[in-house]
């Protein structure tokens, strides 16, 4: 028990945007449109995959899935992000924040590993497509979805110990909106280098691996595709995956900015660190659905056919 007896707030203030407070009635607007965009695209194709039977296959139940992360993503957020902006309340219980933190890395980390299953889907449907069926069963599937999941909370369970352990009395104040565990331990007047080094640990283990496998994946399906003979076949299954890279790209080109200026950008504005962050958490699960339903016909069609049966 001692060692979490340790000084500590009993709240942490959230941080709209600095320099910019007297506007955040005014960018309170624009966030509520990303966050509607972001919870309705991505239950409107959860929806629509469940109504569609065409769509009961393993591509699109992976995109159930990373339609989930977002929504829950978006939910983890969504409480603290429209407090500070719309209505200024920006006071958060020390154990409040801790839940939020672990939430939202969990929810990111498991993204990760959707992204990287699909690729993987990907992979056999290009490289393999006569075992397709045969390899990604509804059992392996579910298999990869609680992996996933079990990866991420076992991994980040520790967290909120690490920053319970640390004695907070530099200040109360967090740079966002929302709970992070770099901001969360910066504020401690003791030893952080546990909590750097496993932040470390985990950033390397988990995303840079789904990473380096996601890019392993696609130089395989290059490979492949290059093998092809007519040119419209070759044209025909790189446009299969055209919607996951960039999925995979809007996730990955924000954090690797965030985790640069978080680890090397320390003499940076903190409006820079802000942004970044912002980005990070609120771009991918707004283009996710708007990504999938532009670039894959399949989704449009039953989404489509979904809005007409409400109609009629």
């Amino acid at each position: 028990m001692g060692l979490f007896n340790v000084t500590r707030p009993a709240s942490f203030l959230l941080t709209g945007i600095p320099g910019l407070e007297s506007s955040h009635s005014w960018l309170a607007g624009p966030l509520c449109v990303m966050y509607a965009v972001a919870l309705g695209g991505n239950t409107v194709i959860l929806q629509a995959v469940r109504a569609e039977p065409s769509l009961h296959e393993p591509m699109y139940l992976f995109l159930c899935m990373l339609s989930f992360s977002d929504v829950a993503m978006s939910m983890a957020t969504l409480p603290t992000v429209f407090r500070t902006f719309c209505l200024n309340a920006r006071s958060i219980a020390f154990d409040a924040c801790l839940v939020q933190m672990f939430l939202i890395h969990s929810f990111s980390m498991m993204e990760s590993g959707i992204l990287l299953a699909m690729s993987f889907d990907r992979y056999v449907a290009i490289c393999d497509p006569l075992h397709y069926a045969t390899v990604l069963t509804n059992g392996v599937i579910a298999g990869m979805g609680v992996a996933v999941t079990a990866r991420s909370f076992i991994t980040l369970f520790p967290l909120p110990f690490l920053i319970k352990r640390l004695p907070i009395c530099r200040s109360n104040v967090l740079s966002h909106s929302y709970c992070l565990h770099p901001d969360m331990m910066k504020l401690a007047c003791a030893d952080i280098t546990i909590n750097s080094i496993y932040g470390l640990f985990v950033l390397v283990s988990t995303f840079g691996m789904d990473l380096i496998f996601i890019f392993l994946s696609y130089v395989l399906i290059l490979r492949s595709v290059m093998a092809i003979a007519s040119r419209e076949e070759r044209l025909k299954a790189l446009n299969t995956c055209v919607s996951h890279i960039l999925a995979v790209l809007a996730f990955y080109v924000p954090m690797i900015g965030v985790s640069t200026v978080h680890r090397f950008g320390k003499h940076a504005p903190r409006y820079v660190h802000v942004l970044m962050s912002n980005v990070y958490l609120f771009v991918p699960p707004v283009l996710n659905p708007l990504i999938y339903s532009a670039k894959t016909k399949e989704v449009r069609r039953a989404i489509v056919r979904m809005f007409r049966s409400i109609k009629m």
